[in-house]
């Protein structure tokens, strides 16, 4: 038998960072997020020999194990690793006598987009849809989050393992006690159309470490930084702009509230721009962009802007020079799906 899923990645819209332990626990943050048309696989093959074999197929990584309970993490393949560790604590596998485990991503790590998380997400779903795990959509985004931030200790936020399971576009709510409330927004199709033409998807060609920016982030918090702190608290408005924007149709707003929100998000920790990001935003304006930001923790990665009217093209060819590309892609409503063949 082979069990197969896929989770899609997400665009954050606005609000990021506020989703991100101590300041979500403190003051409780607001993301607005949309997945979009690119996913995390995970593929599970049932073996008759009495291996594990994990794999990376998008990075030409493997790593083969005698069956057993916990597989070693050494820094290689260590989310594949990690899913499949604690669902056998916590659910076993003893019955099955090996497996490989294969993934892929249509975007790199470090990218922006919730490319880690939502491996998790999809992973998790391969292994749910093997043993017909009764999690619910919220259970399976705090499985993820758990997995990743306590088990792996690995640092980030909390939207990207719900995005990539609830799907769509979404306005979230993060409190205290990992305490997460989604809210899916009903925006109009010609909106979203509109949104879709007019937002521009630009790979920087590098990729960044995410960690080391959320880890800045945190102490900054936790240090009591008034300019990161009143940054976040801004961001966690400008969320609730876009919300109206969105689902009023208010669209030649947007442009300006992403804008707002790149000035903002510089001020939350060193490290979330840089003179090319820089470059490439003000070449992007320059161009006909009414506004912009940095996906995921920044540093590198993708970029978004917002082109109205036909702007794109002369947005998109102005950034040719700077040796990145942009992506196509288009919004998705669903979330994380598995199935068995």
């Amino acid at each position: 038998m082979i069990y197969r899923s896929k989770a899609p990645l997400r665009i954050g819209l606005a609000g990021g960072g506020t989703d991100v332990s101590p300041y979500s626990d403190l003051y409780g943050g607001a993301v607005l997020n949309a997945t979009v048309s690119l996913y995390a696989h995970a593929t599970i093959e049932l073996l008759e020999e009495n291996k594990v074999i994990v794999q990376a197929i998008d990075r030409n990584e493997e790593e083969v194990f005698e069956n057993t309970n916990e597989l070693p993490l050494n820094g290689k393949l260590d989310l594949l690793k990690g899913v499949y560790n604690c669902i056998q604590r916590d659910h076993g596998l003893k019955e099955f006598k090996g497996m490989r485990l294969s993934t892929y991503v249509d975007a790199p790590a470090g990218s922006g987009l919730g490319t880690s998380s939502t491996l998790v997400v999809a992973i998790l779903g391969a292994f749910a849809e093997m043993l017909r795990l009764p999690l619910g959509e919220y259970d399976m985004a705090h499985y993820a989050y758990e997995i990743e931030r306590n088990y792996l200790k690995l640092s980030g936020g909390k939207q990207d393992q719900y995005a990539a399971t609830f799907g769509g576009v979404n306005f979230m709510e993060f409190y205290e006690g990992d305490k997460v409330i989604v809210n899916p927004l009903r925006v109009k199709q010609e909106y979203l159309f509109e949104l879709e033409n007019n937002l521009v998807l630009y790979y920087t060609d590098t990729s960044r470490e995410s960690a080391e920016i959320i880890k800045k982030q945190s102490k900054n918090v936790t240090d009591k930084k008034e300019d990161s702190i009143g940054a976040m608290h801004l961001l966690k408005q400008q969320a609730q702009r876009m919300k109206e924007a969105l689902l009023k149709g208010k669209l030649h707003e947007i442009g300006e509230i992403l804008d707002f929100g790149f000035e903002q998000k510089k001020q939350m920790a060193e490290g979330i721009s840089n003179p090319l990001m820089e470059e490439i935003y003000q070449a992007a304006k320059s161009a006909g962009a009414t506004g912009g930001k940095i996906s995921g923790a920044g540093g590198g990665g993708f970029m978004i802007f917002y082109c109205p009217g036909n702007t794109k093209f002369n947005v998109i060819k102005s950034l040719a020079s700077f040796g990145g590309r942009h992506r196509n892609y288009q919004f998705v409503e669903h979330g994380l799906k598995t199935w068995t063949i």
